[in-house]
């Protein structure tokens, strides 16, 4: 069965799509129901391969005819060679990983990029709440109270720019977004923001390959 491709992606994937060069090889992690990889195929001509841990979202994209692996993505990365792919895709998955920085140096190693996305914990209604409340802040973008959250680390842009200066990743490119979860509509914040955007993204490199 062909891959149907969705006439419009959600705004932060529209962000990492227009990054992808036509042809690249690209690797989707937790790649949900495939939406990204149909665009890719459809638009871009990719060669593209995705790992979804949840089996009905894995077996959803193998329906619509995409290459895609149902596991756990810490454990399917490391059966890749070096530079097996162009770019490496990690959306809104940075903050549910337990080693974050153990993961990013895996997915430099086989991918020669890396895009990373994540909800700006930074937020100034998340820094109002905490002010105000005094208690773990909610969101549309972080939903969960404190007991049941997926969500183990609180991640700011500063705090990735930091991480990447230390570790020794090169940011290609950074985009600053103000959207929400499953939205299609959004607007790019240059100005102060990591007070005023709610996701971030990032294409960053190794630079110690």
């Amino acid at each position: 069965m062909a891959s149907q491709s969705p006439k419009h992606l959600r705004f932060d994937l529209m962000i990492i799509a227009s990054w992808i060069k036509p042809g690249a090889r690209i690797l989707d992690l937790g790649c949900g129901h495939g939406d990204l990889l149909a665009y890719l195929k459809e638009h871009k001509q990719i060669q593209g391969t995705g790992i979804e841990q949840n089996k009905e979202k894995a077996a959803a994209c193998i329906e619509r005819g995409l290459s895609v692996l149902q596991g756990d993505i810490k454990e399917e990365v490391d059966d890749y060679p070096d530079a097996a792919f162009d770019v490496v895709i990690l959306s809104q998955t940075l903050q549910q990983v337990y080693q974050p920085d153990v993961l990013l140096k895996s997915l430099s190693r086989i991918g020669k990029q890396v895009i990373v996305s994540f909800p700006n914990f930074s937020h100034y209604r998340i820094r109002l709440q905490l002010f105000l409340k005094g208690q773990a802040p909610k969101s549309r973008q972080l939903p969960f109270s404190w007991y049941d959250t997926p969500n183990i680390r609180v991640i700011t842009l500063a705090d990735f720019r930091k991480f990447s200066k230390d570790v020794g990743y090169t940011i290609v490119k950074e985009c600053a977004i103000n959207t929400h979860d499953q939205e299609k509509s959004g607007r790019i914040v240059t100005l102060f923001s990591n007070l005023r955007a709610t996701y971030g993204i990032f294409l960053i490199e190794n630079e110690t390959p």
